[in-house]
């Protein structure tokens, strides 16, 4: 019998203090260190590693945390390969410093002890909304909060903490991390509304009226559909996600699964599938190897998991009988000119139709943008919502981060993070008269 928890418990496990002091101790200190500026986020990591190295890990933490309110979830889900570690001088023809994993240890540290790096700042008078809690929702109300602001953060879902709570893989992040950081969070003072959302319980302009500045953060919205026959029999990916999370032992896992989608919530359902059970998990993508949005370590991480990747294949019908999914019907594609993305289009191949037997089809393609701009009503581009060099928004007063924003590049937690941090300063140097400082 498969233990879900043991299953998807964290796939690198706590360094120990040894090992962190001998690993730490392999750091070159560079000055002007090239894994610093790989960082969104911009932490000092020669100086945090240092600082372990001498059995400093609150000051440790004190230096991550001083760039990254939420470094603890971004030393487990930042895609370091292509950041940090990816540029440490010694990976050229060394083994590279494991930054993500010494980050863990030293945040480690001071959430394991209740420790509080920062306290709130002496209070302005200032109130200030944040709309959302995820990354860039809790970066900027932390950051307000460290100020002296008032900042209270209104969050549709139970729990605070968005995808990094709900959506990401406990291979990558257990609920208690994320929670872990909401909890710090709330100790500077910020006060959570749960259950509040924009266009339903939520009024922008009572938030206006109420509030001197209004961050929005609300991320991106459902998983688009596909259009295809039978879609109503397809699982949503970031649900399965969410489930293996909250509650894995009730999940229902297909013997043999197929997973929609190359991307990074497509290998984290591909690897709940196989993990939990599955005997054959296929995840199927209409484009190539080469157009795939997935890390390309998280693609050689899911291949060793044993799940099996179709290329150039498109779903066109999911067939049930009596409500049970049993086949799906695919046909095989190939690549055109390129199409607004930058990504060659993919055509369907005549006569290449083939049936893939599969019991459980698992949707994950990306999100859409939410309908909040269109509710406020905000300038967008390409569907996101257009700000300024200080984040803020066409209407004057309020501001957006994080992915709600991202029109341009790779959306990730820690961008969302860097966001909410500027947002922040820019809020605060707007709302506070010149030459008086705070926090």
């Amino acid at each position: 019998m498969i233990d879900p928890q043991q299953a998807l418990a964290e796939q690198l496990p706590a360094l120990s203090a040894q090992e962190a002091l001998v690993e730490a101790n392999r750091c070159l200190f560079c000055f002007d260190a090239p894994c610093t500026q790989a960082c969104p986020t911009h932490i000092d990591v020669p100086r945090f590693i240092k600082k372990i190295a001498t059995g400093n890990l609150l000051g440790s933490a004190r230096t991550i945390l001083e760039s990254n309110l939420l470094g603890a979830t971004c030393a487990r889900v930042c895609p370091v390969e292509e950041l940090c570690v990816g540029r440490c001088v010694l990976g050229a023809e060394h083994k590279p410093i494991a930054i993500g994993r010494l980050q863990r240890y030293a945040t480690d540290f001071v959430y394991s002890r209740n420790i509080d790096v920062f306290s709130a700042g002496p209070p302005t008078g200032h109130k200030i909304a944040v709309i959302g809690a995820g990354p860039a929702g809790l970066s900027c109300a932390g950051e307000l909060a460290r100020r002296g602001h008032s900042v209270t953060v209104f969050e549709k879902r139970d729990l605070a903490g968005g995808l990094s709570t709900y959506g990401i893989i406990a291979l990558r992040e257990p609920v208690e991390a994320a929670l872990a950081e909401v909890e710090m969070i709330r100790r500077l003072g910020v006060r959570f509304e749960t259950g509040m959302e924009l266009g339903r319980n939520l009024n922008i302009r009572d938030l206006q009226a109420r509030f001197d500045a209004v961050f929005v953060a609300v991320g991106l919205g459902a998983t688009p559909d596909m259009h295809i026959a039978g879609e109503e029999h397809l699982v949503d990916g970031l649900e399965y996600i969410e489930q293996s999370k909250l509650d894995p032992r009730h999940m229902k896992i297909g013997r043999h699964v197929a997973v929609i989608g190359a991307g990074n919530t497509a290998i984290d359902c591909a690897t709940i599938a196989k993990r939990l059970g599955a005997e054959r998990v296929v995840m199927i993508y209409r484009r190539s190897c080469h157009e795939m949005t997935a890390y390309d370590h998280e693609y050689e991480f899911v291949k060793k998991e044993g799940v099996e990747i179709r290329f150039l294949t498109q779903p066109r019908c999911v067939v049930a009988v009596d409500g049970a999914v049993n086949a799906l019907e695919c046909v095989r594609m190939s690549l055109g000119t390129e199409d607004a993305s930058g990504r060659p289009t993919p055509q369907p191949i005549k006569g290449s139709e083939f049936v893939l037997s599969v019991d459980q089809v698992v949707k994950a393609i990306g999100q859409e943008m939410t309908a909040v701009a269109s509710w406020l009503p905000l300038e967008t581009e390409k569907g996101k919502i257009r700000v300024n060099d200080s984040f803020e928004t066409s209407i004057p007063g309020i501001y957006a981060g994080g992915d709600c924003i991202r029109s341009k590049g790779a959306a990730s937690t820690v961008m969302g993070v860097q966001d909410g941090k500027l947002a922040a300063r820019a809020i605060h140097e707007r709302l506070m008269p010149r030459g008086v400082t705070h926090g």
